[in-house]
């Protein structure tokens, strides 16, 4: 399976919520779940733990990601990936960056690739 990079640089493909859907894993969503409650404070059940990825047209998403203002923005663009508009580092990214900085990192190795 090749990668699955989200529009703000997360890799969709490593995600366990992901992985758990892809699987039709039950057991790993309700470890899913319960880690996410644990670390991030969501209010998440397993039945909660489906996506198949931030860049599906039509598929489930997890929770924030129906409403991500990057995917939003980028989607709208016709963008394939936030390392290709001219406008970044937005403000919507550098916050989400903070958050996760394993999805900078992978941003920052994307816009390399890209060049």
């Amino acid at each position: 399976m090749s990668k699955m990079i989200a529009y703000c640089g997360l890799v969709c493909s490593n995600c366990p919520t992901f992985l758990a859907t892809k699987n039709d894993d039950d057991v790993a969503r309700a470890k899913t779940a319960a880690f996410c409650a644990e670390k991030f404070g969501f209010d998440l059940k397993p039945e909660d733990i489906n996506c198949e990825g931030c860049l599906t047209v039509g598929g489930r998403l997890i929770g924030y990601c129906q409403t991500c203002g990057i995917r939003q923005c980028c989607s709208e663009r016709g963008l394939e990936n936030c390392a290709l508009c001219e406008e970044q580092p937005c403000e919507k990214l550098k916050k989400f960056h903070k958050f996760s900085p394993d999805a900078k990192a992978s941003f920052d190795a994307l816009k390399k690739e890209i060049g």
